[in-house]
Protein backbone atom coordinates (compact mmCIF):
# COMPACT_ATOMS: atom_id res chain seq x y z
CA UNK A 1 0.00 0.00 0.00
CA UNK A 2 1.61 3.17 -0.85
CA UNK A 3 2.59 5.75 1.98
CA UNK A 4 0.06 7.97 2.70
CA UNK A 5 1.42 11.91 2.27
CA UNK A 6 0.44 14.94 3.89
CA UNK A 7 0.33 17.49 1.36
CA UNK A 8 -0.73 20.56 2.72
CA UNK A 9 2.23 19.68 5.43
CA UNK A 10 4.74 19.32 2.33
CA UNK A 11 3.26 22.59 0.76
CA UNK A 12 3.99 24.46 3.59
CA UNK A 13 7.17 22.94 4.03
CA UNK A 14 8.74 24.25 1.13
CA UNK A 15 7.64 27.94 2.28
CA UNK A 16 9.57 29.07 4.73
CA UNK A 17 8.70 31.72 7.47
CA UNK A 18 7.73 35.06 6.71
CA UNK A 19 7.68 34.77 2.77
CA UNK A 20 4.67 35.96 1.14
CA UNK A 21 2.85 33.10 0.80
CA UNK A 22 3.31 31.88 4.41
CA UNK A 23 0.02 31.61 6.66
CA UNK A 24 0.56 30.28 10.16
CA UNK A 25 -2.56 27.43 10.49
CA UNK A 26 -3.51 26.67 13.85
CA UNK A 27 -2.19 23.09 14.47
CA UNK A 28 -5.15 20.56 14.04
CA UNK A 29 -5.84 18.40 17.06
CA UNK A 30 -3.91 14.60 16.77
CA UNK A 31 -6.41 11.79 15.46
CA UNK A 32 -6.52 8.28 17.45
CA UNK A 33 -4.17 6.16 16.17
CA UNK A 34 -4.86 4.34 12.83
CA UNK A 35 -4.18 1.03 14.16
CA UNK A 36 -5.58 1.00 17.44
CA UNK A 37 -6.47 -2.57 17.31
CA UNK A 38 -3.18 -3.49 18.07
CA UNK A 39 -1.92 -2.13 20.83
CA UNK A 40 -0.53 -4.77 23.16
CA UNK A 41 -2.77 -5.75 26.20
CA UNK A 42 -0.45 -8.99 27.32
CA UNK A 43 2.91 -6.30 28.08
CA UNK A 44 4.26 -8.04 31.23
CA UNK A 45 3.51 -10.95 33.51
CA UNK A 46 1.11 -11.32 35.77
CA UNK A 47 0.07 -13.23 38.48
CA UNK A 48 -4.15 -13.81 39.56
CA UNK A 49 -4.72 -11.60 42.73
CA UNK A 50 -6.00 -14.82 44.39
CA UNK A 51 -2.77 -16.47 43.95
CA UNK A 52 -0.35 -17.00 46.91
CA UNK A 53 2.49 -15.09 46.41
CA UNK A 54 1.29 -11.76 43.99
CA UNK A 55 3.43 -8.68 44.38
CA UNK A 56 -0.05 -6.20 45.25
CA UNK A 57 -2.41 -8.90 47.22
CA UNK A 58 -5.81 -7.33 47.23
CA UNK A 59 -7.86 -5.85 50.01
CA UNK A 60 -10.69 -8.69 51.28
CA UNK A 61 -13.10 -6.52 52.88
CA UNK A 62 -15.62 -7.25 50.07
CA UNK A 63 -15.39 -11.04 50.97
CA UNK A 64 -15.69 -9.78 54.65
CA UNK A 65 -18.31 -7.85 54.48
CA UNK A 66 -20.46 -10.62 52.17
CA UNK A 67 -19.26 -13.09 55.28
CA UNK A 68 -20.95 -10.95 57.72
CA UNK A 69 -24.46 -10.56 55.31
CA UNK A 70 -24.23 -13.90 54.94
CA UNK A 71 -24.22 -14.24 58.94
CA UNK A 72 -27.11 -12.32 59.58
CA UNK A 73 -29.18 -13.36 56.31
CA UNK A 74 -28.98 -17.20 57.07
CA UNK A 75 -29.84 -16.61 61.67
CA UNK A 76 -32.52 -14.20 60.52
CA UNK A 77 -33.86 -16.75 58.10
CA UNK A 78 -33.81 -19.56 60.92
CA UNK A 79 -34.71 -17.67 63.33
CA UNK A 80 -38.10 -16.66 61.42
CA UNK A 81 -38.80 -19.97 60.69
CA UNK A 82 -38.55 -20.61 64.59
CA UNK A 83 -41.11 -17.73 64.50
CA UNK A 84 -43.58 -19.17 62.51
CA UNK A 85 -43.12 -22.80 64.32
CA UNK A 86 -42.86 -21.31 68.06
CA UNK A 87 -44.26 -18.07 68.04
CA UNK A 88 -42.84 -15.24 69.86
CA UNK A 89 -40.49 -16.40 72.45
CA UNK A 90 -38.69 -13.26 73.81
CA UNK A 91 -39.94 -12.69 77.25
CA UNK A 92 -38.76 -10.42 79.76
CA UNK A 93 -40.64 -11.86 82.81
CA UNK A 94 -40.14 -15.57 81.82
CA UNK A 95 -36.21 -15.88 83.14
CA UNK A 96 -36.52 -17.79 86.52
CA UNK A 97 -34.70 -15.56 88.55
CA UNK A 98 -35.80 -14.57 91.94
CA UNK A 99 -35.46 -12.14 94.35
CA UNK A 100 -32.82 -14.05 96.37
CA UNK A 101 -30.92 -14.42 93.01
CA UNK A 102 -30.91 -10.81 92.58
CA UNK A 103 -29.96 -9.76 96.71
CA UNK A 104 -27.48 -12.10 96.47
CA UNK A 105 -26.11 -10.58 93.46
CA UNK A 106 -26.21 -7.58 94.60
CA UNK A 107 -23.94 -8.45 97.88
CA UNK A 108 -21.79 -10.20 96.00
CA UNK A 109 -21.31 -6.90 93.62
CA UNK A 110 -20.23 -5.45 97.16
CA UNK A 111 -18.48 -7.62 98.64
CA UNK A 112 -16.44 -8.89 96.28
CA UNK A 113 -14.12 -5.22 95.65
CA UNK A 114 -13.71 -5.48 99.62
CA UNK A 115 -10.84 -7.69 99.26
CA UNK A 116 -8.91 -5.23 96.62
CA UNK A 117 -9.40 -2.66 100.11
CA UNK A 118 -7.46 -5.71 102.11
CA UNK A 119 -4.99 -5.91 99.56
CA UNK A 120 -4.80 -1.86 100.05
CA UNK A 121 -4.15 -2.68 103.62
CA UNK A 122 -1.86 -5.80 103.09
CA UNK A 123 0.47 -3.62 100.98
CA UNK A 124 0.34 -0.78 102.81
CA UNK A 125 1.51 -2.94 106.35
CA UNK A 126 4.69 -3.98 103.59
CA UNK A 127 5.36 -0.79 102.64
CA UNK A 128 5.69 0.71 105.85
CA UNK A 129 8.19 -2.34 107.14
CA UNK A 130 10.00 -1.76 103.22
CA UNK A 131 10.68 1.92 104.02
CA UNK A 132 11.86 0.29 107.70
CA UNK A 133 14.18 -2.22 105.97
CA UNK A 134 15.73 0.67 103.97
CA UNK A 135 16.26 3.04 106.70
CA UNK A 136 18.26 0.13 108.65
CA UNK A 137 20.14 -0.79 105.65
CA UNK A 138 21.07 3.13 105.54
CA UNK A 139 22.12 3.26 109.22
CA UNK A 140 23.82 0.20 109.39
CA UNK A 141 27.90 0.07 109.62
CA UNK A 142 27.45 -3.61 109.56
CA UNK A 143 29.43 -5.52 107.08
CA UNK A 144 27.75 -6.49 103.82
CA UNK A 145 26.80 -10.54 104.95
CA UNK A 146 25.36 -8.72 108.01
CA UNK A 147 23.31 -6.02 105.94
CA UNK A 148 22.62 -9.55 103.49
CA UNK A 149 21.51 -11.28 107.00
CA UNK A 150 18.79 -8.41 107.75
CA UNK A 151 17.60 -8.54 104.26
CA UNK A 152 16.49 -12.27 104.18
CA UNK A 153 14.94 -11.28 107.82
CA UNK A 154 12.60 -8.66 105.96
CA UNK A 155 12.20 -11.36 103.19
CA UNK A 156 11.20 -13.85 105.43
CA UNK A 157 8.46 -11.33 107.07
CA UNK A 158 7.30 -10.30 103.17
CA UNK A 159 6.56 -14.06 102.87
CA UNK A 160 3.75 -14.05 105.75
CA UNK A 161 2.76 -10.75 103.83
CA UNK A 162 2.22 -13.26 100.35
CA UNK A 163 0.63 -15.51 102.48
CA UNK A 164 -2.59 -12.75 103.45
CA UNK A 165 -2.25 -11.71 99.97
CA UNK A 166 -2.77 -15.04 98.62
CA UNK A 167 -5.46 -16.27 101.72
CA UNK A 168 -7.89 -12.49 100.73
CA UNK A 169 -7.36 -13.55 97.03
CA UNK A 170 -8.57 -17.51 97.47
CA UNK A 171 -11.08 -16.50 100.03
CA UNK A 172 -12.54 -14.35 97.65
CA UNK A 173 -13.31 -16.59 94.81
CA UNK A 174 -14.14 -19.35 97.43
CA UNK A 175 -16.74 -17.39 98.55
CA UNK A 176 -18.26 -15.59 95.81
CA UNK A 177 -17.71 -19.44 94.11
CA UNK A 178 -20.41 -21.29 97.35
CA UNK A 179 -22.57 -18.22 96.93
CA UNK A 180 -23.16 -18.75 93.23
CA UNK A 181 -23.19 -22.56 93.53
CA UNK A 182 -26.14 -23.04 96.16
CA UNK A 183 -27.77 -19.37 96.35
CA UNK A 184 -27.64 -17.97 93.07
CA UNK A 185 -30.06 -20.17 90.77
CA UNK A 186 -30.38 -18.21 87.41
CA UNK A 187 -27.12 -18.55 85.42
CA UNK A 188 -26.78 -15.40 84.20
CA UNK A 189 -26.79 -13.79 87.56
CA UNK A 190 -24.51 -16.42 88.43
CA UNK A 191 -21.96 -15.64 85.40
CA UNK A 192 -21.84 -11.80 85.89
CA UNK A 193 -21.06 -12.45 89.77
CA UNK A 194 -18.50 -15.20 89.23
CA UNK A 195 -16.93 -13.52 86.35
CA UNK A 196 -16.52 -10.65 88.58
CA UNK A 197 -14.76 -12.66 91.06
CA UNK A 198 -12.34 -14.00 89.26
CA UNK A 199 -11.22 -10.79 87.76
CA UNK A 200 -11.15 -8.93 91.63
CA UNK A 201 -9.26 -12.41 91.80
CA UNK A 202 -6.53 -11.87 89.14
CA UNK A 203 -6.33 -8.65 89.61
CA UNK A 204 -5.41 -9.51 93.31
CA UNK A 205 -2.84 -11.81 92.22
CA UNK A 206 -1.40 -8.81 89.86
CA UNK A 207 -1.46 -6.36 92.69
CA UNK A 208 0.46 -8.29 95.10
CA UNK A 209 3.06 -10.02 92.88
CA UNK A 210 4.37 -6.67 91.33
CA UNK A 211 4.49 -4.67 95.04
CA UNK A 212 6.41 -7.81 95.86
CA UNK A 213 8.80 -7.60 93.31
CA UNK A 214 8.86 -3.50 93.32
CA UNK A 215 9.35 -3.95 97.34
CA UNK A 216 12.80 -6.37 96.89
CA UNK A 217 14.14 -3.73 94.39
CA UNK A 218 13.97 -1.36 96.79
CA UNK A 219 16.63 -3.43 98.81
CA UNK A 220 18.42 -4.12 95.84
CA UNK A 221 20.65 -1.86 93.67
CA UNK A 222 20.93 -4.33 91.24
CA UNK A 223 17.16 -5.58 90.58
CA UNK A 224 16.14 -1.47 90.67
CA UNK A 225 18.09 -1.19 87.35
CA UNK A 226 15.42 -3.21 85.70
CA UNK A 227 12.40 -1.86 87.17
CA UNK A 228 11.20 0.06 83.66
CA UNK A 229 11.49 3.81 82.78
CA UNK A 230 7.92 4.68 83.25
CA UNK A 231 7.38 4.08 86.86
CA UNK A 232 10.11 6.31 88.27
CA UNK A 233 7.58 9.00 87.95
CA UNK A 234 5.47 7.09 90.79
CA UNK A 235 8.32 4.66 92.60
CA UNK A 236 7.61 2.17 95.16
CA UNK A 237 5.80 2.71 97.84
CA UNK A 238 4.82 6.12 96.88
CA UNK A 239 2.30 3.96 94.69
CA UNK A 240 0.67 2.16 97.63
CA UNK A 241 -2.15 4.67 97.54
CA UNK A 242 -6.30 4.03 97.67
CA UNK A 243 -6.43 6.39 94.64
CA UNK A 244 -3.87 4.20 92.90
CA UNK A 245 -5.64 1.21 93.18
CA UNK A 246 -8.82 2.62 92.62
CA UNK A 247 -7.90 3.24 89.47
CA UNK A 248 -6.35 0.07 88.45
CA UNK A 249 -9.87 -1.92 89.81
CA UNK A 250 -11.90 0.31 87.14
CA UNK A 251 -8.50 0.03 84.63
CA UNK A 252 -9.60 -2.01 81.46
CA UNK A 253 -6.28 -4.93 82.44
CA UNK A 254 -5.78 -7.51 84.71
CA UNK A 255 -1.92 -6.36 85.08
CA UNK A 256 -1.00 -3.80 88.03
CA UNK A 257 1.38 -1.09 86.81
CA UNK A 258 2.31 1.74 89.42
CA UNK A 259 1.90 3.78 86.08
CA UNK A 260 0.15 4.19 82.70
CA UNK A 261 0.04 5.22 80.09
CA UNK A 262 -2.97 7.87 79.67
CA UNK A 263 -4.59 9.57 77.05
CA UNK A 264 -4.51 14.07 77.38
CA UNK A 265 -8.73 13.88 77.38
CA UNK A 266 -12.10 12.23 77.64
CA UNK A 267 -13.86 11.96 74.05
CA UNK A 268 -17.54 11.98 75.15
CA UNK A 269 -18.68 10.82 71.28
CA UNK A 270 -16.73 8.07 71.33
CA UNK A 271 -18.05 7.11 74.71
CA UNK A 272 -21.82 7.16 73.83
CA UNK A 273 -20.86 5.75 70.44
CA UNK A 274 -19.25 2.91 72.19
CA UNK A 275 -22.28 2.53 74.50
CA UNK A 276 -25.00 2.52 71.92
CA UNK A 277 -22.75 -0.47 69.54
CA UNK A 278 -23.22 -2.49 73.61
CA UNK A 279 -26.82 -1.84 73.94
CA UNK A 280 -27.65 -2.57 70.23
CA UNK A 281 -25.41 -5.98 70.29
CA UNK A 282 -26.70 -7.27 73.29
CA UNK A 283 -30.14 -7.08 72.47
CA UNK A 284 -29.40 -8.30 69.04
CA UNK A 285 -27.42 -11.50 70.57
CA UNK A 286 -30.50 -11.92 73.11
CA UNK A 287 -33.16 -11.98 70.66
CA UNK A 288 -30.92 -14.46 68.22
CA UNK A 289 -30.66 -16.98 71.38
CA UNK A 290 -33.88 -16.39 72.92
CA UNK A 291 -36.11 -17.39 69.66
CA UNK A 292 -33.71 -19.32 67.83
CA UNK A 293 -31.25 -21.07 69.95
CA UNK A 294 -33.47 -21.71 73.23
CA UNK A 295 -35.64 -24.32 70.81
CA UNK A 296 -32.78 -25.83 68.94
CA UNK A 297 -31.70 -26.93 72.63
CA UNK A 298 -34.46 -27.94 73.95
CA UNK A 299 -35.00 -30.33 71.01
CA UNK A 300 -31.51 -31.79 71.11
CA UNK A 301 -32.14 -33.26 74.43
CA UNK A 302 -33.58 -36.61 73.45
CA UNK A 303 -31.03 -37.18 70.64
CA UNK A 304 -28.61 -36.79 73.58
CA UNK A 305 -30.16 -39.10 76.05
CA UNK A 306 -30.22 -41.81 73.60
CA UNK A 307 -26.51 -41.29 72.50
CA UNK A 308 -28.19 -40.36 68.09
CA UNK A 309 -24.56 -39.56 66.65
CA UNK A 310 -25.92 -38.41 63.96
CA UNK A 311 -28.41 -36.44 65.08
CA UNK A 312 -26.07 -35.15 67.78
CA UNK A 313 -23.50 -34.13 64.78
CA UNK A 314 -26.23 -32.47 62.51
CA UNK A 315 -27.78 -30.58 65.66
CA UNK A 316 -23.54 -29.52 66.78
CA UNK A 317 -23.82 -27.78 62.86
CA UNK A 318 -26.96 -26.50 62.91
CA UNK A 319 -26.17 -24.73 66.19
CA UNK A 320 -22.83 -23.85 65.14
CA UNK A 321 -23.94 -20.82 63.25
CA UNK A 322 -25.84 -19.19 65.45
CA UNK A 323 -23.13 -19.76 68.48
CA UNK A 324 -20.67 -18.27 65.96
CA UNK A 325 -22.87 -15.31 65.27
CA UNK A 326 -23.52 -14.43 69.31
CA UNK A 327 -19.66 -15.62 69.87
CA UNK A 328 -18.95 -12.75 67.35
CA UNK A 329 -21.06 -10.13 68.20
CA UNK A 330 -20.28 -10.82 71.83
CA UNK A 331 -16.64 -10.36 71.26
CA UNK A 332 -17.18 -7.01 69.49
CA UNK A 333 -19.29 -6.15 72.47
CA UNK A 334 -17.12 -6.77 74.93
CA UNK A 335 -13.49 -6.41 73.47
CA UNK A 336 -13.92 -3.75 71.40
CA UNK A 337 -17.25 -1.92 72.85
CA UNK A 338 -17.19 -2.10 76.17
CA UNK A 339 -13.19 -2.17 76.99
CA UNK A 340 -12.69 1.22 74.34
CA UNK A 341 -15.40 2.80 76.04
CA UNK A 342 -14.28 2.08 79.80
CA UNK A 343 -10.35 2.73 78.74
CA UNK A 344 -11.84 6.04 77.37
CA UNK A 345 -13.28 7.38 80.42
CA UNK A 346 -10.43 5.97 82.20
CA UNK A 347 -7.68 7.99 80.11
CA UNK A 348 -6.23 4.64 79.64
CA UNK A 349 -3.56 4.73 76.85
CA UNK A 350 -3.03 1.43 75.53
CA UNK A 351 -6.36 0.50 73.75
CA UNK A 352 -4.91 -3.29 72.43
CA UNK A 353 -7.08 -5.26 73.86
CA UNK A 354 -7.26 -7.80 71.34
CA UNK A 355 -5.50 -8.80 67.67
CA UNK A 356 -6.09 -9.90 64.44
CA UNK A 357 -7.21 -13.54 65.98
CA UNK A 358 -9.44 -14.35 63.03
CA UNK A 359 -6.10 -14.49 60.95
CA UNK A 360 -4.35 -16.98 63.13
CA UNK A 361 -2.08 -19.50 61.42
CA UNK A 362 -2.08 -21.27 64.27
CA UNK A 363 -3.94 -22.17 67.65
CA UNK A 364 -0.73 -21.04 69.65
CA UNK A 365 -1.22 -17.44 67.57
CA UNK A 366 -4.94 -17.74 68.62
CA UNK A 367 -4.37 -17.79 72.43
CA UNK A 368 -2.26 -15.27 72.45
CA UNK A 369 -4.24 -12.49 70.18
CA UNK A 370 -7.69 -13.23 71.10
CA UNK A 371 -7.52 -11.71 75.38
CA UNK A 372 -4.88 -9.78 75.29
CA UNK A 373 -5.50 -8.73 79.17
CA UNK A 374 -6.04 -12.51 80.16
CA UNK A 375 -3.26 -13.39 78.07
CA UNK A 376 -0.49 -10.79 79.37
CA UNK A 377 -1.84 -11.90 83.12
CA UNK A 378 -0.84 -15.09 82.20
CA UNK A 379 2.68 -14.47 80.60
CA UNK A 380 3.39 -12.32 83.40
CA UNK A 381 2.55 -13.53 86.74
CA UNK A 382 2.37 -17.64 85.30
CA UNK A 383 4.54 -18.04 82.17
CA UNK A 384 7.82 -15.82 83.26
CA UNK A 385 7.54 -16.57 86.49
CA UNK A 386 7.89 -20.47 86.37
CA UNK A 387 10.23 -20.24 83.31
CA UNK A 388 12.37 -18.25 86.02
CA UNK A 389 12.46 -21.28 88.35
CA UNK A 390 13.54 -24.06 85.53
CA UNK A 391 10.67 -24.68 84.31
CA UNK A 392 11.12 -25.89 80.39
CA UNK A 393 8.63 -23.79 78.61
CA UNK A 394 6.60 -26.25 76.97
CA UNK A 395 5.99 -27.58 80.07
CA UNK A 396 5.01 -24.30 81.34
CA UNK A 397 2.37 -23.74 78.44
CA UNK A 398 0.97 -26.26 79.70
CA UNK A 399 0.55 -25.62 82.87
CA UNK A 400 -0.92 -22.46 81.55
CA UNK A 401 -3.32 -23.77 80.10
CA UNK A 402 -4.48 -26.45 82.99
CA UNK A 403 -4.88 -23.07 85.20
CA UNK A 404 -7.15 -20.99 82.51
CA UNK A 405 -9.42 -24.49 82.52
CA UNK A 406 -9.49 -24.44 85.79
CA UNK A 407 -10.67 -20.61 85.41
CA UNK A 408 -12.44 -21.84 82.75
CA UNK A 409 -14.21 -24.47 84.81
CA UNK A 410 -14.99 -22.54 87.54
CA UNK A 411 -16.81 -19.29 85.27
CA UNK A 412 -19.03 -21.99 83.40
CA UNK A 413 -19.49 -24.86 85.39
CA UNK A 414 -20.18 -23.06 88.70
CA UNK A 415 -22.92 -20.76 87.69
CA UNK A 416 -24.77 -23.69 85.48
CA UNK A 417 -24.36 -26.24 88.76
CA UNK A 418 -22.86 -28.43 86.72
CA UNK A 419 -18.69 -28.97 87.09
CA UNK A 420 -18.69 -31.48 84.76
CA UNK A 421 -15.46 -30.68 83.37
CA UNK A 422 -16.04 -29.83 79.82
CA UNK A 423 -15.13 -26.09 79.62
CA UNK A 424 -11.42 -27.54 81.44
CA UNK A 425 -11.15 -30.27 78.55
CA UNK A 426 -12.09 -27.60 76.39
CA UNK A 427 -8.63 -25.90 77.42
CA UNK A 428 -6.40 -28.79 77.97
CA UNK A 429 -7.07 -29.91 74.58
CA UNK A 430 -5.66 -26.87 73.09
CA UNK A 431 -2.12 -28.00 73.84
CA UNK A 432 -2.02 -31.08 71.15
CA UNK A 433 -3.92 -28.39 68.99
CA UNK A 434 -0.63 -26.43 69.45
CA UNK A 435 1.47 -29.53 68.73
CA UNK A 436 -0.60 -29.86 65.75
CA UNK A 437 -0.58 -26.44 64.02
CA UNK A 438 2.98 -24.96 65.58
CA UNK A 439 4.48 -27.82 62.32
CA UNK A 440 2.05 -25.90 59.58
CA UNK A 441 3.74 -22.58 60.16
CA UNK A 442 7.30 -23.86 58.54
CA UNK A 443 5.42 -24.86 55.01
CA UNK A 444 6.25 -22.28 52.53
CA UNK A 445 4.34 -20.04 51.21
CA UNK A 446 0.85 -19.48 52.62
CA UNK A 447 -0.56 -22.94 52.39
CA UNK A 448 0.25 -23.91 56.08
CA UNK A 449 -0.94 -20.91 56.78
CA UNK A 450 -4.45 -21.47 55.90
CA UNK A 451 -4.40 -25.01 56.99
CA UNK A 452 -3.22 -24.03 60.48
CA UNK A 453 -6.42 -21.18 60.14
CA UNK A 454 -9.07 -23.61 58.91
CA UNK A 455 -7.80 -26.10 61.77
CA UNK A 456 -8.35 -23.09 64.66
CA UNK A 457 -12.00 -22.30 63.00
CA UNK A 458 -13.26 -25.94 62.78
CA UNK A 459 -11.95 -26.89 66.46
CA UNK A 460 -13.07 -23.87 67.82
CA UNK A 461 -16.27 -22.53 66.44
CA UNK A 462 -17.97 -25.41 64.06
CA UNK A 463 -17.32 -28.13 66.84
CA UNK A 464 -15.72 -26.73 70.10
CA UNK A 465 -18.59 -24.26 70.81
CA UNK A 466 -21.53 -25.89 70.47
CA UNK A 467 -20.66 -29.23 71.42
CA UNK A 468 -19.63 -27.49 74.88
CA UNK A 469 -23.42 -25.72 74.77
CA UNK A 470 -24.96 -29.03 74.22
CA UNK A 471 -23.34 -30.97 77.47
CA UNK A 472 -23.58 -28.09 79.59
CA UNK A 473 -27.60 -27.28 78.35
CA UNK A 474 -28.22 -30.97 78.96
CA UNK A 475 -26.68 -31.41 82.10
CA UNK A 476 -28.65 -28.39 83.27
CA UNK A 477 -31.91 -30.51 81.70
CA UNK A 478 -30.91 -33.43 83.86
CA UNK A 479 -30.53 -31.68 87.25
CA UNK A 480 -33.60 -28.71 87.07
CA UNK A 481 -35.53 -30.67 84.27
CA UNK A 482 -37.37 -27.86 82.25
CA UNK A 483 -37.06 -24.64 84.74
CA UNK A 484 -34.97 -21.73 83.35
CA UNK A 485 -34.44 -23.45 80.07
CA UNK A 486 -34.32 -20.38 78.03
CA UNK A 487 -31.81 -18.05 80.32
CA UNK A 488 -29.30 -20.86 80.77
CA UNK A 489 -29.67 -21.49 76.60
CA UNK A 490 -29.05 -17.47 76.51
CA UNK A 491 -25.99 -17.79 78.78
CA UNK A 492 -24.34 -20.99 77.36
CA UNK A 493 -24.75 -19.84 73.79
CA UNK A 494 -23.47 -16.49 74.69
CA UNK A 495 -20.42 -17.82 75.58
Amino acid sequence: MATVVNTTTMASSRMPNGSPGYKAKPSAPEKAPKYSHVFAVHASRRTSCLTSGTPNPPSFIGFRNLMILMLIVSNLRLIIENFRKYGVLICLSCHDYSRQDLLYGLLLYVEVPCHLLVAYYIELIAARQANDAVAQVKRASESDSEIAKKQRSFQLTWRLIALAHGANATLNLAIASWAVYYKIHHPGIGTMCELHAIIIWLKSCSYAFTNRDLRLALLSTSSAAAIPELYKSCPYPRNITIKNLAYFWWAPTLSYQPVYPRTDCIRWPFVFKRLGEIFGLVIVIWVASAQYAAPLLQNSLDMISTLDVISIIERVLKLSTISLFCWLAGFYALFHSFLNALAEVMMFGDREFYGDWWNAPSTRQYWSTWNKPVYHFMRRHVHAPLVGRGIHPALSQILVFVFSGVLHELLVGIPTHNIIGVAFFGMVIQVPLILATDPLLKFKGVTGKVAGNMVFWISFCILGQPLAALLYFFAWQAKYGSVGKDSMSQTVVSQ
